[in-house]
């Protein structure tokens, strides 16, 4: 079995749209393997436990085994295995959680006080949770 890339892994098991996509995020350290820091070229074994963050939440992937062509979706679960936890699943359902403010028509754009009540009440509803 011949070594397989990172960048070209991860393409290949949907997790980036393109490959030239995963390898920027390899390279801007969103990317780790094994708990480490990878580059691109870093070649992917059966075992390795791959991290990936995307927007707030770190996704988690065990390698099954490499393949470089890319995968129709079904295919998927044959070589990789989410293994992302619950608690950061969790966060996606956070940013559905708003609050709603009523303003008059035409009272324009909130002042800089109004927009600061508003940040507290957001950082209270997000922060205070944990």
């Amino acid at each position: 079995m011949e070594p397989i890339r990172l960048d070209k892994y991860l393409w290949a098991v949907r997790v980036f749209k393109t490959r030239s996509d995963a390898a920027e995020a390899v390279r801007n350290n969103k990317v780790s393997v094994n708990g480490a820091w990878a580059k691109p070229s870093r070649d992917v074994k059966p075992g390795d436990v791959i991290a990936v963050r995307k927007q707030q939440v770190t996704w988690s992937y065990k390698v099954l085994e490499p393949v470089s062509s890319r995968q129709p979706a079904k295919n998927v679960p044959l070589y990789c295995l989410d293994i992302t936890p619950r608690e950061e699943l969790e966060k996606l359902n956070v940013p559905r959680e708003t609050i709603f403010v009523v303003r008059d028509r035409g009272t324009g754009r909130p002042t800089k006080k109004e927009r600061r009540e508003l940040d507290s009440l957001m950082d209270d509803l997000y922060f205070d949770e944990e």
